[in-house]
């Protein structure tokens, strides 16, 4: 087997499941000694992370940032070979993690040693951040280590996320930004009752569905340079005991906004507020702000991704700023300019997820190609 394709099946064989690093992160660092970098290990609660660099600490500093966690496999009997034993079929390498992201850090990690072992006296900085708490809560993972970097004064000019981006082809689509995410817990007092008796009561779903209403209706936006309009979702409602007589007391309602530049978590959270309160409702908000977008206008970066994934894609790639979130927008703010680039993304959280062992082995080539051009 190839370099890369050998150190991705040793990931996959190890379980980590979110939070649990399950020893990847020591595989690597030990790899990385041996090629040069200076690994330091960052744990924080029960997630951990690895700061390895090459180079003589000062500017320009690209960053490889991965994670080496994975969501749980589901029912291991749907599976058609085991989640965690890598297993090659046709070409194609099937195991939790061989697309989100274990081949992109597989192949981060390659790179790297390439590149040290050719250019060992390079300009600048190379450095690889991985976290284990990027399918998690995502606190004291990268969110953690941006803080304590942020304290350091710890520069970053470029950062290269491995993330599942591309959409048919190894290069089509290369990520320059992220829409923020903001979620919310939404409680609505009422009075329980009989049903019978309406008029001893205080409905909570009677009472907010005006304002629900509105507030699916709204229109936030017309989107932003490449964002997409601002959007909410409900996920869930929930209200009642389970008997068809009963008046709940309280509503509960689940929400998420993902969110262009036109906003941020702020704003938003203030708009929602005022909403709530022009239809006199009794209620509580809870928020939880998994990040702000963030958004790469055109520059160095941009350019070379884009003649870079050109020529392993054979056509200019698309330059979106669609999908969820990743742990570039804890990077971002640290004043860096962040791109996405990586494997097809068809299969990542699915049962019998894949990645395509030509694809595989081409990434190092590809992450190589980048740093090469940025640093050198």
């Amino acid at each position: 087997m190839s370099d890369v394709l050998d150190l991705t099946c040793d990931l996959i064989a190890r379980a980590s499941v979110t939070p649990d690093d399950a020893g990847c992160q020591a595989l690597i660092a030990g790899r990385l000694r041996q090629a040069g970098f200076a690994c330091e290990h960052l744990r924080y609660g029960q997630v951990d992370n690895l700061w390895a660099t090459h180079g003589s600490g000062e500017g320009p500093v690209l960053v490889l940032l991965g994670h080496t966690d994975v969501v749980p496999p589901g029912p291991r009997e749907a599976w058609t070979s085991d989640p965690f034993a890598p297993d090659i079929r046709d070409g194609v390498l099937y195991g939790r993690g061989a697309a989100d992201m274990k081949s992109g850090v597989a192949a981060f990690v390659v790179a790297a040693e390439r590149f040290a072992a050719a250019h060992p006296d390079h300009p600048g900085t190379l450095a690889l951040l991985l976290t284990s708490d990027e399918e998690g809560d995502a606190i004291d993972g990268v969110r953690r280590v941006a803080q304590t970097f942020r304290e350091r004064g710890q520069r970053i000019d470029w950062c290269i996320t491995g993330e599942p981006s591309s959409t048919a082809r190894l290069g089509d689509l290369l990520r320059v930004g992220r829409r923020g995410s903001l979620s919310a817990t939404l409680t609505i007092k009422g009075v329980q009752g009989h049903v019978a008796y309406p008029h001893k009561a205080r409905n909570p779903i009677h009472l907010a569905a005006p304002a629900l209403a509105e507030l699916t209706a709204r229109v936030w936006d017309g989107g932003y340079e490449s964002f997409p309009p601002t959007s909410l979702q409900v996920s869930n409602i929930h209200a009642g005991t389970g008997a068809n007589n009963v008046i709940p007391g309280e509503l509960q309602v689940l929400f998420n906004l993902r969110y262009n530049p036109h906003w941020d978590a702020p704003k938003l959270e203030a708009e929602i507020a005022a909403l709530l309160d022009r239809h006199g409702l009794e209620y509580a908000l809870r928020w939880h702000r998994s990040g702000e977008p963030f958004y790469t206008p055109e520059g160095r970066l941009r350019a070379v991704a884009r003649e870079v994934l050109g020529r392993f894609a054979g056509a200019r790639p698309e330059e979106s700023t669609g999908g969820g979130t990743s742990d570039a927008r804890f990077i971002a703010p640290l004043g860096a300019q962040c791109i996405e680039v990586g494997p097809v993304n068809a299969s990542i959280h699915q049962v019998d997820e894949h990645v395509a062992v030509a694809d595989l082995e081409a990434l190092p080539e590809l992450y190589l190609q980048l740093v090469e051009r940025l640093l050198l």
